[in-house]
């Protein structure tokens, strides 16, 4: 049966190795208060995310998914995020999606565990990680929106296929790569090239978030160009189990530096 959960994902105890969470604010420029918060990986004291994904293999991925499913969840409760209107973000490996129904079953109870609602979870997962098959990710997607769940791709326009992939599905969010946005308001291919993105995301009902905003300069060129929503250490670093505060202007500057 599609519902039975596989030992391999079953709960994480197949793994090695434990980690934690921070989180980092996606804000919304017009409230200027988070629209959601992306869980990231880190080591159990706080070290980074590679110390940590470095010992996943193909043996582990699906333990190692489901692991960060089950953290993200618990740490932002922990952290207070039921307390605010925000939404929570986890990064995904659709390789190690074996089937969208089974696998979402041990994300399912320990949302109903900690009276997380399922309407605020968002599943985003990167182009960077090569498609195996396409198909497959794409009845992903189509599976979590039918379930409620947002869906999001990230690192757009940095990774494997692009517009190809969107071409395939469209999930209900893009995340802009932040090599697209560096230095975008002196770049005029690169305004050009965003511009037309945010038009054709517009145009099939897909909100585009920009990532890795580290400038005031930056910011004013997105807000000209009509996005909303905005991700980077402008207004945030992630911060260690906690849901940080969200600073713009000179402060968030010199915090970044």
């Amino acid at each position: 049966m599609a519902s039975k959960v596989c030992s391999g994902c079953r709960d994480g105890d197949a793994l090695s190795f434990d980690f934690s969470m921070a989180f980092q604010p996606i804000v919304d420029i017009k409230t200027n208060t988070p629209f959601a918060y992306e869980a990231l990986v880190r080591g159990l004291g706080g070290e980074s995310a590679y110390s940590v994904l470095s010992q996943v293999t193909e043996a582990n991925r699906y333990a190692f998914d489901q692991r960060c499913r089950v953290k993200a969840i618990e740490a932002a409760a922990a952290a207070g995020i039921l307390n605010t209107p925000a939404r929570l973000s986890i990064n995904f490996l659709p390789n190690a999606v074996y089937s969208p129904v089974a696998c979402i079953q041990l994300t399912l109870k320990t949302a109903a565990a900690t009276n997380f609602p399922t309407d605020r979870l968002i599943f985003e997962f990167t182009e960077n990680e090569q498609m195996v098959d396409p198909a497959h990710v794409a009845n992903i997607i189509a599976t979590y929106q039918k379930m409620g769940f947002g869906t999001a791709l990230d690192d757009f326009g940095a990774g494997h296929a692009g517009l190809n992939l969107l071409a395939r599905f469209q999930p209900d969010i893009i995340k802009l790569d932040m090599e697209l946005i560096r230095n975008l308001d002196a770049s005029l291919p690169r305004r050009m090239i965003v511009d037309g993105v945010i038009k054709m995301c517009g145009a099939l009902g897909i909100t585009v978030i920009a990532e890795g905003i580290e400038t005031t300069g930056e910011l004013t060129a997105l807000k000209e160009l009509g996005v909303r929503y905005i991700q980077g250490f402008l207004f945030a670093k992630p911060a260690f189990e906690a849901l940080p505060k969200v600073e713009s202007g000179p402060t968030a500057l010199t915090r970044a530096a």
